[in-house]
């Protein structure tokens, strides 16, 4: 057994608790061990990152693939939008996707000698977490003083699309040309199943609140696909398109960057690495028997990391998320609203929350997302009382530690959950790249699982998840 992977370390933030406070990482205990991805699933692709020299890599492939994709129409006069999203900035530590952006900036000014190149960062509902990132990565002073923050509760503009009406955030707009610069990991692959993920910010970061919640409530996440799509295909849009500029992840860290004038080739690629390299990941999360799930990661609840997988999936596991047959996931906001007051889904074809999570220790992680669900559906301990206060005063998890109990220390949070479940099998969502740190007991079931599992993915599961998604995998690999 080798030694746990550093933990992403604690971020100041007004959404989280002063990281002075976090004292132990979980990580850090006995007991606990690291499985490297590439051990369990060595067709993993190699990354440049993590690794030596590896943001200097990214810059490398980022400049190499920004110099080949078509910028002839942005001229020096011009003024440009580069779209960012906040949850890029969640990846591997952010310095990524900030370097990403930085690029993207450089090359466009070279290649074309416009000058006025402005950086827009969206968010979900932590409408200053952009903001913070924006500093925190330099970019305020890297964009010269025109990157900010862009919030859904923004002004608003109509854009007319196939469907009716629809509203984006105006400052998203108010250039003559405008750069997608986004990231392919999965993410909320609960909510877009992998349709369009590549097009999603369109109706998310870049949308007015009232567009955005059409996928969050009004018609629930395998209705509302469409809606990104809408919004990206009217005139208003494709007018301002000049180029997609992605980050390309897989579970282990970054491949490389991506970049296209034609965001559905890009759409089709992200779509294929997605449901192969962390379909796998996924599946085997769904051969977990029991465990304790434990939170350490800068981020809300449902969105920190293990092997690449946020929480949410992993509430998820139970089921395929991937299988467009196969029946609405456990948690969206969506179903979330068919649960009974027992806790209980009201209709049958909702299935329970991952049963095989036993309890959650919630060591570290962030506020500003609904998550008393999470607490509700999970015997839940959080560690400290100033983080119970962090939630307590959050509006959006009022009764979050209305299901949970705190305890003051991490090892008394741990000791209590092996004695009240039973489990010694521990997975930690804390960000560890390029493998995952676990127990012992439940590193030993993850190498048992993983090869029946790659092949049951490569042979059975990715050619029906890419069928049901119109990808033509032969024509995926002539072209790669």
């Amino acid at each position: 057994m080798r030694a746990p992977i550093k933990p992403i370390p604690p971020k100041p933030s007004q959404y989280g608790i002063d990281p002075s406070l976090v004292k132990t990482r979980i990580a850090d205990l006995p007991g606990m061990t690291s499985v490297s991805l590439k051990e369990l699933f060595p067709d993993l692709p190699e990354v440049i990152f993590p690794g030596e020299n590896g943001l200097a890599k990214v810059r490398q492939a980022a400049e190499e693939a920004l110099m080949k994709v078509d910028m002839s129409m942005i001229k020096p006069e011009h003024s440009v939008n580069v779209l960012a999203s906040h949850h890029g900035f969640t990846l591997l530590g952010g310095e990524p996707y900030a370097e990403l952006l930085k690029a993207i900036k450089d090359v466009i000014e070279k290649r074309t000698g416009c000058r006025d190149i402005r950086l827009r960062a969206g968010v979900g509902m932590r409408f200053r977490e952009t903001e913070e990132y924006i500093k925190r990565y330099g970019l305020d002073t890297y964009y010269d003083g025109k990157a900010i923050g862009i919030a859904p509760v923004d002004q608003g503009i109509p854009i007319e699309t196939e469907i009716g009406t629809l509203y984006g955030i105006k400052k998203v707009y108010d250039a003559d040309w405008i750069v997608h610069a986004h990231h392919s990991d999965v993410r909320e692959v609960h909510f877009h199943r992998q349709v369009d993920k590549a097009v999603k910010p369109f109706g998310m970061s870049y949308a007015r609140i009232e567009t955005r919640s059409t996928y969050h409530q009004n018609l629930g996440p395998r209705g509302a696909n469409f809606v990104a799509r809408a919004i990206f295909d009217s005139e208003f849009v494709q007018k301002k398109f000049a180029f997609a500029a992605f980050l390309n992840i897989a579970p282990n860290g970054v491949v490389g960057v991506d970049v296209d004038n034609d965001l559905y080739a890009l759409n089709d690629r992200v779509t294929f690495t997605g449901c192969q390299y962390y379909g796998k990941i996924m599946t085997l999360f769904g051969e977990i028997d029991e465990c304790i799930a434990a939170l350490d990661f800068p981020c809300p609840v449902p969105y920190v990391f293990s092997a690449g997988v946020i929480y949410a999936n992993f509430t998820g596991a139970n089921t395929d998320l991937y299988d467009l047959d196969a029946p609405l996931p456990p948690y969206t906001w969506y179903t979330e609203a068919f649960y009974g007051k027992r806790g209980k889904p009201l209709l049958k074809d909702i299935p329970p929350v991952n049963p095989a999570i036993k309890m959650c220790v919630h060591n570290y992680a962030w506020t500003g997302y609904p998550s008393a669900f999470f607490a509700e559906q999970i015997p839940t301990v959080v560690v400290g009382q100033e983080q119970a206060e962090l939630f307590n005063r959050d509006p959006l998890n009022l009764n979050y530690m209305d299901y949970a109990t705190v305890i003051k220390s991490t090892e008394a949070a741990m000791n209590f959950a092996y004695r009240a479940t039973g489990t010694r099998k521990v997975i930690i969502f804390d960000g560890a790249m390029g493998g995952i740190n676990v127990s012992e007991p439940l590193a030993e079931l993850l190498t048992r699982k993983a090869p029946a599992v790659s092949e049951r993915v490569d042979n059975e599961l990715l050619p029906k998840w890419l069928r049901q998604r119109g990808v033509d995998m032969s024509v995926l690999k002539r072209g790669a």
